[in-house]
């Protein structure tokens, strides 16, 4: 199905591709997940020079137990533990012995970094460092790990109440803001945990928060390097999260929890000890995933604003100042034009190298960034999202939010995010009209991206032929 094939398609043209041809030396290291195969690998997208992990996770150490290189896993695990990695435009056989995801990428890319300046090479560089941290499996050197012992002992909601906190103190939320109620029903309360139950969490935390600063140090080796061949003030450099925190808690889904939670008791050590070490595979959780969104309502995988809504951190010299917290909606869409834009780029369309392609849908962020704009986007702008059977629909502070049971009512709900950015007082009767203004645009939106509703209430569903996309068709790859 066109827009759902898990992989990059060949109707846009990537932004890589455009750099590329337009002059700039593109370079790339860390999590593609945008395609399996060497033709669908960043390679084939624009980036001149790349290493890559191809799926969307592995072991972060590269390590597997002897009955997963046999192939004997579980299927929930066909695709997330195996470091499937591609350097240019062949496969990686053998990672490093001393292989860590975040040091690994951040290696390669200082390589890259210094090769392009030993070459005297005059162009400019793209380059883009997505680190496979913090996804599960929780894993980092101990040594990080260690530096958090004892940090969460109080446990998640003591943790989600301090963070609240300090966002009233940052002025990143008004004090009298209403944050979402925690909904975890699925995994047994702090408070009915056992005492070892509860150091096991705290260490799935612990290591959590060690990836985190692993992956920090990494990214503080790439901006020293730049600062040290005084590069760092001529490059835009931004940092964000590609979604929510991961609240999946696997242990109770029905479809995975018997092989699983089986396979992981059989080859793995989850002992509490052994929390984060290449041989460990934990997750953390959903009340540990609502510390991090509060406010906000539920995490990743949800259109809601715990989903949807991520920390972005941008640094330019000439970029405007201000003292107070921007309330300007953005979109990750925007970040593409935004570049462009500061390139001096015109976007291809409506083809590209003889083939057609669509326009992008962002908008240039630069006017706004500059402090030239009060907005980056119209006050009325009208902005979808969809993701597996849930969908949500926002025009100005209103938004649309339809969530299936038994994380929502599976009913269209409505919110004013100017005020109510937890997502709590649901609006729907009382502003019935605006609720039906809002899922016409939806309308539009499943129209225009070509949604296929997993609900009735998203629209009309339409049926997957195998023509169209064979079953696990976006699971293609190969070895060696």
């Amino acid at each position: 199905m066109p827009g759902y094939e898990g992989y990059l398609n060949e109707r846009v043209a990537a932004l890589p591709e455009i750099l590329r041809d337009n002059g700039y030396h593109t370079l790339m290291s860390g999590k593609w997940h945008l395609g399996l195969t060497p033709e669908r690998s960043p390679q084939s997208r624009g980036f001149e020079r790349s290493f890559a992990l191809l799926p969307a996770c592995s072991n972060h150490y590269g390590w597997q137990p002897d009955v997963e290189k046999q192939g004997q896993l579980p299927t929930f695990l066909e695709m997330s533990v195996v470091a499937l990695h591609v350097e240019d435009d062949h496969y990686v056989k053998d990672l490093p012995e001393d292989w860590y995801s975040s040091n690994g990428y951040g290696d390669r890319m200082l390589q890259y970094l210094t090769d392009w300046k030993k070459s005297a090479d005059d162009r400019p560089f793209f380059a883009y460092l997505p680190f496979s941290a913090p996804h599960w499996p929780l894993q980092a050197p101990k040594e990080y790990v260690d530096h958090y012992k004892g940090v969460y002992d109080e446990g998640p909601e003591v943790l989600r109440q301090r963070r609240l906190a300090n966002l009233v103190k940052l002025g990143m939320i008004e004090p009298n803001t209403k944050p979402h109620p925690v909904v975890a029903d699925e995994v047994t309360g702090w408070e009915e945990m056992t005492e070892q139950e509860r150091k096991l969490s705290c260490r799935a935390m612990e290591a959590y928060s060690g990836m985190v600063e692993c992956m920090d140090f990494n990214i503080g080796r790439v901006l020293d390097y730049l600062t040290s061949i005084n590069e760092l003030d001529s490059t835009y450099i931004m940092f964000m999260s590609d979604n929510g925190a991961e609240g999946a808690a696997y242990e109770a889904y029905p479809m995975v929890q018997g092989p699983l939670m089986e396979h992981l008791g059989k080859h793995y050590n989850n002992h509490l000890s052994n929390i984060g070490a290449y041989d460990s595979f934990v997750w953390y959780g959903p009340r540990w995933a609502q510390a991090a969104t509060a406010p906000s309502r539920l995490y990743k995988a949800y259109t809601t604003e715990g989903g949807v809504r991520v920390p972005c951190i941008a640094r330019f010299p000439t970029l405007h100042h201000s003292t107070q917290t921007p309330s300007a909606f953005a979109t990750v869409m925007d970040i593409a034009p935004t570049i462009l834009d500061m390139a001096g780029i015109s976007h291809p369309a409506p083809t590209y190298r003889g083939r057609p392609i669509v326009s992008m849908r962002g908008k240039s962020m630069l006017p706004w960034l500059t402090g030239r704009a009060e907005h980056i986007h119209e006050q009325d702008f009208i902005h979808g999202w969809e993701l597996c059977g849930r969908g949500a629909i926002r025009k100005g502070p209103w938004k649309a939010v339809f969530i299936p049971k038994p994380k929502g009512p599976e009913k269209w709900q409505l919110y004013d995010l100017s005020v109510d950015p937890g997502e709590t007082n649901d609006l729907a009767d009382a502003q019935a009209e605006r609720l039906e203004e809002l899922l016409g645009h939806w309308e539009t939106y499943v129209t225009e991206c070509g949604v296929v509703p997993l609900q009735p209430e998203l629209g009309t569903y339409v049926v997957a032929t195998e023509e169209q996309m064979p079953e696990n068709a976006w699971m293609e790859y190969e070895y060696w």
